[in-house]
């Protein structure tokens, strides 16, 4: 089976599946990697990532060249009508100079977008729906650091999308123009001590002569409340091109809704070598609000009736100990009273 038929099998497979969405307090943002969050951004939350870079590529065997210039990667993502759902548009647009240095030095001066899509992702199958049930152990570090075999089972999205070509475009296949199909499936799996494995399956361009095939996978792990790293792998399979790139930097959140992040992008081969730095930010205008449970009242609402309702239980059992503690006074001082 081709990997092209294997999404699509898998795509009709997940989108019977129960689902349900994972809201943060704090932006949740696809940078300072290329790779896709299985979560959505939340309704009504509307939020941009952006990421000038500069780029050096150099070709060393025959037909000889380097790449100098300049670009940026650019998301905007908003979460619309249910939970579980994300529109969004990405893109790259890069502006270089390509200079030959075989025989004749040459000189060609290039700029358009790598990639332009827009899509829509939906969160089908979602692990951490009953996120209670794993609360953490105020008692036991030990406790919040150990594996679960739970984490293993992957939150999982799927994308369909389209991606848009202009022509000419020096940086595609001659002779493609217009639109053609996208999709993704996105899984990502949250481990103890604040590590995040995602994973993406990319068919890009599907129906022309640059058709493609990608992979991306990305390990993130978070030392504290405010510090991310990453590394990262992404594989690139097509008859117009082929790579293995690597990358690995850092983010900072600045605040709920504001992150900054750097990283370094390379390869290991020369036809040609590729060498990346860029620093990016993203953020979020949020407006989500929790839906209405079954009651008429808000979720927030609901967990101040919760609240309330165990702190009654609390008051009402100390005073049911107190009670009895001051019946076994009472009658202790009665025998003392008796026995004198």
């Amino acid at each position: 089976m081709t990997p092209f038929k294997s999404i699509l099998f898998l795509l009709l497979t997940l989108t019977t599946t129960q689902v349900f969405c994972q809201y943060t307090d704090v932006i949740n943002s696809n940078r300072p990697g290329v790779s896709r969050s299985a979560f959505s951004v939340g309704t009504n939350v509307a939020q941009l990532e952006v990421g000038p870079y500069i780029i050096k590529e150099e070709r060393t065997p025959a037909a000889a060249y380097e790449v100098s210039g300049f670009g940026v990667d650019f998301a905007l993502r908003y979460g619309l009508l249910l939970e579980e759902l994300e529109l969004n548009i990405e893109g790259n647009y890069q502006n270089d100079t390509k200079t030959f240095s075989s025989n004749f030095s040459s000189e060609e001066n290039r700029a358009n977008f790598k990639f332009l899509a827009i899509g829509a992702k939906y969160l089908v199958f979602d692990p951490y729906k009953n996120a209670e049930e794993d609360k953490p152990n105020l008692y036991s570090w030990k406790a919040n650091r150990q594996f679960k075999w739970k984490s293993l089972i992957p939150a999982v999205s799927v994308y369909v999308g389209a991606n848009y070509d202009t022509k000419p475009n020096p940086y595609t296949f001659t002779g493609i123009e217009g639109l053609s199909p996208k999709v993704m499936i996105a899984t990502q799996n949250n481990f103890a001590g604040g590590w995040v494995f995602v994973m993406n399956l990319i068919k890009d361009r599907i129906g022309t002569d640059q058709s493609d095939f990608q992979y991306i996978l990305t390990l993130t792990h978070s030392f504290s409340p405010k510090w991310v790293i990453f590394g990262e792998t992404q594989g690139i399979q097509s008859d117009f091109y082929a790579d293995n790139l690597f990358r690995f930097g850092g983010a900072y959140l600045m605040g709920k809704d504001f992150q900054l992040d750097t990283a370094i992008t390379f390869n290991t081969k020369d036809t040609p070598s590729v060498f990346s730095v860029n620093l990016g930010a993203s953020y979020r205008l949020d407006f989500h609000k929790d839906k209405e449970i079954d009651n008429g009242t808000s979720a927030e609402d609901e967990g101040e009736r919760r609240a309330n309702k165990k702190g009654k239980n609390k008051k009402k059992k100390k005073k049911k100990n107190e009670d009895v503690t001051g019946k076994k006074n009472n009658k202790q001082k009665k025998k003392d009273i008796d026995f004198d």
